[in-house]
C-alpha cells in the first residue's frame, strides 16, 4: 500500500515538473515540494458525539427546529441523532397533497386517454362551430353585398340630391337678394327656414287632398229615387 502511494505521488510529482518545463515558468521548490507532501485527511462522522441541536434553545436557528432538518440528521447519524423514525412519517394531510401531486402530473394511463379523448372533442366541437358559422356568414354573404351597394346607391343620390338642393337654395337666394350669398350668413339660414316652412306647408296641404279623395272613392253611391 505504501509503495503504490509513493509511486502515486512519484508521478504527480514528475508530471508537475514537466508541465513546468513546457511552460518556461519559475515556480519555487519548497512549493512543489508541499503540493507533492499534501495529502488531506478523509472526514468522517462524528458519530460518538454528534451535533444535535437544542430545539429548546434560543440560539438555535429556525431552520434547524424543521422536520425536514430532523431527516437530514437521521439520514446522517442514524439512531445517534435522538430522532423517532415515526415522527418523520408524513402526516395525512400531507400524504393526501403527494396523492394529489402524484395524480395530477403523473395521472393513470386510464384519466390520461379520457382526458385526450376529452380534448378532442372539444377542438372538434369549436371545429365544426366555426365551420358553422363560416357557413352561415358565406349563405348571407349575397343578401349583405347587396345591401352594402343599395346603401352606398342610396348615399350617392342622397348626396346627389343634397348638391342639387344647395345649388337651387344658392341660386334661389340670388335671385331673391340680386347678389351671391355666403351660405352660413343669416340671410341665407332665414331664407332655407322660409322656404322648408313653405314646403312642409305644401305636402301637409297635399297630404290632406290625398286622404279627402280617398274618402271620397271610399263613400257608397246613393242610386237615385225612382219617379213617380
Amino acid at each position: 500500500m505504501a509503495v503504490s502511494v509513493l509511486s502515486w505521488r512519484t508521478a504527480v510529482f514528475c508530471r508537475s515538473l514537466k508541465g513546468i518545463s513546457s511552460s518556461k515558468a519559475v515556480i519555487p521548490a519548497h512549493s512543489l515540494l508541499q503540493t507533492a507532501s499534501y495529502n488531506p485527511k478523509p472526514l468522517r462522522l462524528n458519530l460518538r458525539d454528534p451535533y444535535i441541536p437544542d430545539k429548546n434553545s434560543e440560539k438555535t436557528p429556525a431552520w434547524q427546529r424543521t422536520a425536514h432538518y430532523d431527516g437530514k440528521l437521521f439520514g446522517r447519524y442514524g439512531s445517534a441523532s435522538g430522532i423517532e423514525p415515526a415522527s418523520l412519517w408524513p402526516s395525512h394531510e400531507q400524504l393526501d397533497r403527494v396523492v394529489a401531486e402524484e395524480n395530477e402530473w403523473h395521472p393513470p394511463l386510464e384519466v390520461m386517454l379520457k382526458n385526450i379523448n376529452a380534448k378532442q372533442r372539444e377542438e372538434t366541437e369549436k371545429r365544426l362551430a366555426k365551420e358553422k358559422l363560416i357557413a352561415a356568414n358565406m349563405a348571407k354573404m349575397p343578401k349583405m353585398i347587396a345591401d352594402w351597394r343599395k346603401e352606398k346607391r342610396d348615399s350617392k343620390l342622397k348626396l346627389k340630391e343634397e348638391r342639387s338642393r344647395r345649388e337651387m337654395l344658392l341660386a334661389e337666394a340670388k335671385a331673391r337678394f340680386g347678389f351671391a350669398v355666403d351660405p352660413r350668413s343669416p340671410k341665407f339660414l332665414q331664407m332655407v327656414a322660409e322656404i322648408e316652412k313653405e314646403e312642409k306647408k305644401k305636402r301637409k296641404i297635399m297630404k290632406r287632398r290625398v286622404r279627402e279623395e280617398q274618402q271620397g272613392a271610399m263613400a257608397p253611391v246613393t242610386p237615385p229615387a225612382a219617379s213617380s
